[in-house]
């Protein structure tokens, strides 16, 4: 089976698009694939930080993804710090990685020209996913578009081992994920609804709620005119919510909108749909919560099981590059 890989970094607050997007799959792919499932924590730490927050969000994705149906016994399942071999193989990918390559990331592009102190671990965190990647031969991840150069850049440096030093890395594809995926914020259907940028009406987190989820939705902006059609130009609201609707009920965004005529039932049903998603993960999440035992019994199993997997692929890739052996 190909080896699928992916890893949420815990800040901000996980919502629908990002079960929509990476959780759902990730459930259904631990099926089919042999599927790495871990978070990201020392990625949080490329910016200002609270290190209460860092812990406290590490065991909330961890709960919440369990919760959601991500399966220990189906898929390797950790916490990146746990394991070190992460950091070790990080060093040696940054010393097959230019500055300029680095420099280059977009997201470093756009948050040192705010202004302000910048972290040296912001430049250089892409290199850590590369080696996040590398570490376990993922043959594929699951990436949106605001992530794709740096698996681009995972892509560059694998390639570029191989040829200096001998086979050592797969060299991963990007999986892109469906359509659906695209869930915008609520109250401004112009942008991706994010866990990071502060919108108390636009996100849908998956902890809320369920009637503050219906509020939500509710309430959301729609579009001039009545007539519901699937326009994501024309009427980036109203398509939206039908983007919601079908990916919570398996339909397509076209057939959604023959079901409707007015803008207020259309609100009903995504809410309806919304909370019988998102309602059983959280009830699941609220009773792991409160004894966390189980959590971080699966997350010691799943960073045994990964110090095993990544200590040979660590003694390859120093071999490679021209490290004594121990």
């Amino acid at each position: 089976m190909p080896r699928r890989l992916t890893g949420f970094t815990p800040s901000g607050d996980l919502h629908l698009g990002n079960y929509i997007g990476a959780i759902a799959p990730i459930v259904a792919a631990q099926q089919v694939t042999d599927t790495v499932v871990f978070i990201s924590d020392l990625h949080a730490l490329t910016l200002e930080h609270d290190p209460e927050q860092v812990r406290r969000r590490t065991l909330e994705f961890a709960t919440l993804l369990l919760a959601a149906g991500a399966d220990p016994d189906r898929c390797l399942f950790f916490v990146q710090s746990h394991v070190p071999q992460h950091t070790e193989l990080h060093y040696l990918l940054e010393c097959t990685t230019g500055y300029g390559e680095a420099q280059r990331m977009i997201q470093f592009k756009e948050k040192s020209q705010r202004g302000g102190p910048v972290r040296l671990s912001l430049l250089t965190y892409p290199v850590l996913m590369a080696a996040d990647i590398l570490l376990y031969d993922a043959d594929e991840v699951p990436v949106g578009d605001d992530q794709s150069q740096h698996l681009e850049l995972a892509r560059d440096v694998a390639e570029r081992f191989n040829g200096r030093y001998g086979p050592t890395f797969t060299v991963p594809k990007a999986v892109m994920p469906p359509v659906a995926a695209r869930v915008m914020d609520l109250a401004a259907p112009d942008r991706k609804m994010s866990k990071s940028v502060p919108s108390p009406t636009g996100v849908l987190r998956l902890l809320d709620e369920p009637q503050v989820l219906r509020r939500k939705i509710m309430r959301a902006v729609t579009d001039t005119g009545t007539e519901v059609v699937y326009d994501p130009e024309g009427k980036p609201g109203v398509s939206n919510l039908l983007t919601i609707l079908a990916a919570c009920t398996g339909d397509t965004p076209q057939r959604a909108a023959e079901r409707f005529d007015r803008y207020g039932v259309l609100k009903e049903a995504v809410a309806d749909a919304v909370v019988a998603t998102l309602a059983p993960v959280r009830e699941r999440y609220l009773e792991l919560a409160d004894d966390p035992g189980y959590v971080h019994s699966a997350l010691r199993d799943g960073a045994e099981r990964a110090r095993d997997l990544a200590a040979e692929k660590i003694r390859q890739a120093k071999s490679a590059i021209g490290l004594l052996p121990t």
